[in-house]
This record gives C-alpha cells, structure tokens and sequence, in this order.
C-alpha cells in the first residue's frame, strides 16, 4: 500500500542523507550502536530505501532524450541532453543521475542486516528488495555514463576515491545482482506490501540489462521466465492503465508510488496544455505522431494506407488519442485548438504553450478528476508487462526464430488496443517483423521514458537525432463548437529546433565535472566530452 513509502522521519532521513557525489561517508553513529534491534526498525530501513529509488518526473522527462518529444525549457536540465549540446560544465539532468545515494544506503543496509533479529526468510526477501534497486541504480548509470565505480561497501571519505569500472564489468555485476535477487524475492505480495520490488521486478530490470547489450537469446530465457510466473496480464483499457483509480493493477511490474498530501507526485501539471494551467514542459514531436499506424494497421506513408493529410490524427491507432492531446481533440470538456493565432494554446500564444503544438495526455485522461493537478496521489510506472511481451517478441526476432510466440505476444499488446492483428503474410521476414516491434515498443510505451534508451541500442540514435525537429501543421482554424480542424497549408510546419547527435560521443552522457573535480583525477571524462 502507499504508506509502505511514508517513511522520512527527521532521524532516518538524516542517517540516509547524501553529498550527491562519490564520497561514501560512515553512518555508525546510529547504526551501529542503537539500530537493528526489532523488526520494525529493520523495515524501516529497507521502506526507506524506496523513497527516491526513482523519481516520476525523470520517467517522463526522459522521453525529451529521444525524438519521442521535447523539453520546451532549459532550465528542466533535459533540452541540451535531447539537442545535443549538453557539456561537463553545463550537464543537466545528467549531474543528478550520476549518484551513488541509493547504492550508498543499500550497501549500508546490507552490511548491518544481519544484525538484526529477524526471521532468515525476512532477511533474505529484504536482501533481494534492496539488492534490486542498487542494481536498477547501477544499470542507469552504466547505460547513461558507461565506465562508473562499482561499490558494495560504505567507505571512508579517504577510501572512496576508486576508479571506474568498466561497462562491460558493471552490466556484469547487475545481471549476477538481479538473478541473486529474483531468487530471493516472492512473485506477488498481499495489499499492505504492494509496490516493493518482486520477483518479476528483478527479472524484468534483468531483461532491460540484456536486451541493451543486444543479448537476445538471455532476454527470450528472462521474459519467458516472467511470463510463465502468471502473475502479470494486461490491463483491459489502455487510456485508463495510468490512472490513479486503477493503479496496482496487474500489468503494474515496478512503480513509484504516491500519495496526495503527504508524499504526492507534485509534477503532473508540467504536460498539461496551458489553457488548463499547464506548463508544457514536456511536448510530442511530430516524429511521434506519425509513428502511429492507422486503424487498419498501415503506416501512414504505406500504399493502401487511407491516411488523409488534411486530417492526420483521424482513423488513427487509438493510443495516438490516449496518448497526445492534438489539435481539434475533445479533451476536458473542450476541442483544443493550438493552430489558431490568437488562441492562447498556440506554441507563440504565451509562455506556457506547446511548442510544437501537441501536449502528453497519458496518466491525464481528465484533469477534472484530480482536486490538485500539483498534488496528486497517481502512481507512475515504471516498468509494466506489455514492455516484457514485446521484449520477449524483440528477442525471438533478433534470433531468427520467428514462431507464433512472435505474433502472440504481439497481438496481445496491439488487440488491447483493437488494433488488427499483425498481418502475416506481410510481416514474415526479420526486417519487416523488426521494423513492426520496434515501432510497437515505440507507440505502445511513449511518454514513459524507454526511448531513449532503445534507440541507443539499436544504433539509431545518429540516424533519428540529428537534424531539425518539427511539431504539428501551423496553418489552419479549429471550429470550437464541432472540433473540425481545417489546414490551409498542408506543408507548413511548426519548427522546433536543430539537433545533433555525434557518434562515438553522444551515446553516453558527460559525467558532471564537478564529479571529476572531486575525484582526485580518478575518473576521467566520457569521450567527446
């Protein structure tokens, strides 16, 4: 339940504070002497560890990395990550995620649970729920910034100048982390434990680990092993999955959870529309909308496609609307209108509107149902079954072995939807089915982080991020009584921006140069950088 995450009395968060940076500064001033006496302290311990394990706005933001969307201000710390321009000096987000925090906390419990007087089948379930978030830590940092230390014990301030690891070594040490985990902890919890780490949560980070180092028959074994627990299926309505009413549902694998007044998600309102007190800070690019196949299940560029330009977001898949608030969209009672000058919603008609004319509508079907859009108690998901299935899907085609798991897997995620079948007959080679996946994995899970990290995988990144980025068609009127959008220009693009991505340089992140400061020139700057 929430309250599992209600845990920052002043003397615990004081004990788990951190400097944000490499150093691993000795907590025995309460540990050691007056700590790990019950039970109750020693979960106390472990719940702590869940608060900041992730954080729901770097879910979302992390979309604004890839062509997916755009982050319209500078000062979020992800628009210079996402155009390329991002230094040492000038990081980012990237000097937030480079933190051993949770690794620092998770190896201080480790070191002293033994201490406490617990059952042993307690102690290991704990062990695993905190062996799996320092690997989740440790595998964001190694993807973002590749060479990092590897730690497993509290250190001195003397001792903690310790070189990087390589990549290769620290990818290595989370699949040993994770695969002890899975073995440790149980497949489901009752309700007064949901949102701990379970089985199919390390299992799942697992995959993630295998399927960005493109080992594909290790991704096949792992995502069948967490399909065959039959612990997780897919939630029946895909617009309301995100929504606070449903949250704990059984397609939920890792989430952070929430709850309004006392430890709410207090960002939502950054990706609403202006016209609703938005920010939009966080917008859709037009690269992603046309990702959307119509409702027949072409692309919109295939012959026999009956995409119609005049009126691109009609017939469309129908997560393109449970996804993206676009122009002449009923949404909150009104039909949203960005194109029209004088509208407020238009990407020049006030600080806070779009710029590329779309808004993210995902985890907001309607606004309406929150007292505090700023407050709010909705969980944010962080990892869910439909990512599995197509992974699992993803895995199969890599290694040629295309069967009917293949098209199953698939078919579930896109039926959800009703969205037809996947038409065999035309996707029966590799390149056709990777194509078909890899767009899968992109509609299916937009908005929620992942793309940036499957293009990068994929060796894409050079190809879909370089360049200038468009919003919607700026010519045309929205009929505020009916939502008929006419476009008097069929061409006429909102542009963004130019972005550059550099091979060889921008795959990884620069490590923060206050981080190589304090490193006593243990640590050395990412190439490029």
């Amino acid at each position: 339940m929430k309250n599992l995450y209600i845990c920052s009395a002043l003397g615990l968060l004081l004990a788990f504070s951190s400097c944000q940076k490499l150093d691993q500064f000795p907590l025995d001033a309460t540990t050691e002497n007056n700590f790990w006496n019950t039970e109750d302290e020693t979960l106390y311990a472990v719940t702590g560890l869940y608060n900041g394990w992730e954080n729901g706005s770097q879910i979302f933001y992390m979309d604004c990395v890839s062509d997916n969307s755009r982050s319209d201000f500078p000062w979020e710390n992800f628009q210079a990550l996402g155009n390329g321009t991002a230094t040492p000096t000038d990081a980012g987000n990237a000097k937030d995620r480079y933190t051993y925090e949770h690794i620092r906390r998770a190896n201080w419990i480790l070191e002293n649970i033994g201490k406490a007087p617990i059952e042993e089948s307690l102690r290991e379930r704990l062990m695993g729920e905190v062996r799996t978030i320092r690997a989740y830590r440790y595998l964001d940092m190694a993807i973002l910034f590749g060479d990092v230390p590897i730690i497993t014990e509290t250190t001195t301030p003397e001792e903690s100048f310790i070189k990087a690891s390589k990549r290769s070594e620290v990818f290595k040490f989370v699949e040993d982390e994770l695969r002890a985990a899975a073995d440790l902890l149980p497949e489901v919890y009752g309700n007064a434990d949901k949102g701990r780490m379970s089985k199919g949560a390390a299992l799942g980070f697992l995959a993630r680990a295998y399927a960005f180092q493109n080992k594909h028959e290790e991704v096949k074994k792992t995502t069948d092993e967490i399909i065959a627990l039959g612990q997780y299926s897919l939630f029946n309505d895909y617009a309301e999955l995100f929504e606070e009413a449903n949250e704990n549902n059984g397609e939920v694998i890792a989430d952070i959870q929430y709850i309004a007044k006392s430890q709410g998600y207090t960002s939502l309102g950054i990706m609403l529309p202006v016209t609703l007190g938005g920010w939009s800070s966080i917008v859709p690019t037009q690269s992603l909308v046309d990702a959307y196949e119509t409702i027949e299940g072409y692309t919109i560029t295939e012959s026999g496609s009956n995409h119609n330009p005049a009126q691109p977001h009609h017939n469309r898949d129908p997560r393109l609307a449970a996804t993206i608030v676009y122009p002449g969209a009923l949404y909150a009672g009104a039909y949203f209108d960005s194109i029209n000058e004088n509208s407020k919603a238009h990407p020049q008609g006030s600080d806070n509107s779009s710029s590329t004319s779309y808004n993210y509508k995902k985890y907001i079907q309607d606004p309406k149902r929150y007292g505090d859009i700023w407050d709010v108690g909705t969980n944010i998901i962080v990892m869910r079954y439909a990512e599995v299935l197509l992974l699992n899907a993803e895995a199969r085609i890599e290694l040629n072995q295309i069967d009917n798991e293949v098209y199953k897997n698939i078919d579930l995620v896109r039926q959800r939807v009703n969205m037809p079948k996947v038409n065999q007959a035309v996707y029966s080679s590799q390149n056709k089915l990777r194509d078909l996946v890899r767009r899968e994995l992109r509609v299916e899970l937009a908005g929620e982080g992942r793309r940036h990290f499957d293009i990068i995988r994929w060796g894409i990144a050079k190809d879909v991020m370089n360049g200038p980025v468009y919003g919607g068609l700026s010519k045309g009127t929205v009929d505020t009584e009916t939502g008929k959008v006419t476009y008097s220009s069929l061409t006429d693009r909102f542009f963004i921006e130019n972005r550059v991505f550099e091979e060889g340089k921008n795959e990884l992140w620069p490590i923060p140069q206050s981080v190589i400061d304090n490193s006593k020139n243990t640590l050395h700057q990412n190439s490029g950088y």
